[in-house]
């Protein structure tokens, strides 16, 4: 303890020497002739035992391999976390389960209840004449083809429903799909690529938006159903760029919108797309078999020729009580499709028996006008209602 005390003291006199000398008003080193500060001094030494301790080699502790009973242990202690949370009794539902076909009235867990739930809009769900084509489909083709259409999978009934449907529509030619809301986001992308522009409505449902994602063009939306903002969005895209003239343009719009119910006023949109120079995809999922006089779809509604309309597609799941989807145009619009269009070069082709009962239900279509009529009445009691 006697010796400890006095280095003690003697560290202690030796620092405060120090400080005092650096802390002095005029404290001042010379090097090489060049005089400097103190406190210059101290900066100097901080920032060299900085680089010094960077410098240095930074310690590992040596890695010890677990053992196998180590090994064992940790595994028994982990606990997955679920990959979704437990659903709580209150939460749980209970699907409604059909128990007949899902006419306008229908069977639920044993009890009859009127259908507000389905897409069929004329009410051919259950028609004898569409259920014995259907039959006669099934006893000679089967329930499916097992193959893509271009791979042994086209049946004659395939070309016969694309015939009908053209002909009835008033265009060249038509193209089947498998699954009707894979139809258009199949054809955006077959036409529409990446640099090319889209002009779109922002009220498109979600099988519009996922086809515009896919094409990876450069989307621009306008107003949902605004034709002031359509022409101003035109205006903006075109004048004055020379660029814009010389890339593929075109404008996505819904018939009947689904998500809001609203009808596009197709005769201002065609005027804009040729004022402008514009191509239209038109989806007529909602409208094929309703609007028109004879159900033939918005451009009837109009009075608008069917060839200003540049691509048509329509999902044959809501009017024509069957599945899959079509698109309908131009030979060329058709024939570009059959070799570039995903939904139908890599999807097994449409049950013939399907395609079948499309046929029927057009058929029966042009044969009874008044399923028309009865849709309307039907729409104005529940406006009324």
């Amino acid at each position: 303890m006697e010796v400890i005390l006095p280095i003690a003291n003697a560290t202690a006199a030796a620092i405060a020497r120090v400080s005092a000398a650096f802390n002095a008003p005029h404290a001042r080193a010379v090097v090489f002739g060049i005089h400097i500060d103190g406190h210059l001094v101290v900066e100097g030494l901080l920032i060299a035992a900085i680089l010094f301790q960077l410098s240095r080699k930074s310690y590992k502790p040596p890695k010890k391999p677990l053992t196998e009973k180590e090994i064992d242990e940790l595994c028994d202690e982990w606990k997955p976390e679920p990959l979704c949370p437990p659903i709580k009794e209150g939460a749980r539902i209970d699907t409604p389960t059909l128990e007949c076909a899902a006419g306008p009235h229908t069977t639920i867990d044993g009890k009859e209840v009127v259908n507000f739930a389905s897409a069929n809009y004329l009410g051919l769900i259950g028609n004898e004449k569409i259920i014995d084509s259907c039959v006669g489909s099934v006893e000679k083709y089967g329930v499916g083809s097992c193959g893509p259409r271009g791979f042994y999978g086209t049946i004659d009934v395939h070309l016969d429903c694309e015939a009908k449907i053209a002909k009835f529509l008033g265009t060249q030619d038509s193209i089947l799909y498998s699954y009707g809301i894979s139809t258009i986001f199949s054809v955006i992308p077959a036409f529409c690529k990446k640099g090319d522009i889209i002009v779109a409505d922002e009220g498109v449902h979600w099988a519009v938006q996922n086809g515009l994602q896919l094409s990876r063009s450069t989307v621009v939306y306008f107003k949902h159903n605004d034709m002031a903002s359509l022409a101003s969005t035109l205006e903006k895209l075109t004048h004055g760029n020379k660029r814009t003239e010389k890339i593929r343009r075109y404008i996505v719009v819904e018939a009947i919108y689904q998500n809001s119910g609203q009808v596009a006023p197709l005769d201002e949109i065609i005027r804009l797309k040729e004022k402008y120079r514009f191509r239209v995809i038109l989806e007529e999922s909602h409208s094929f078999g309703v609007l028109g006089k004879s159900g033939r779809g918005l451009a009837e509604h109009y009075g608008v020729p069917i060839e200003k309309i540049d691509i048509v597609t329509a999902g044959m799941g809501n009017a024509l009580a069957t599945d899959g989807g079509f698109c309908t145009g131009s030979v060329r619009v058709v024939d570009h499709q059959r070799l570039s269009s995903s939904g139908y070069v890599f999807s097994a082709s449409l049950p013939p028996y399907l395609a079948t009962a499309a046929i029927s239900a057009v058929n029966h279509l042009e044969e009874n006008p008044a399923v028309l009529s009865n849709l309307r009445s039907n729409i104005a009691l529940l406006h009324k209602g």
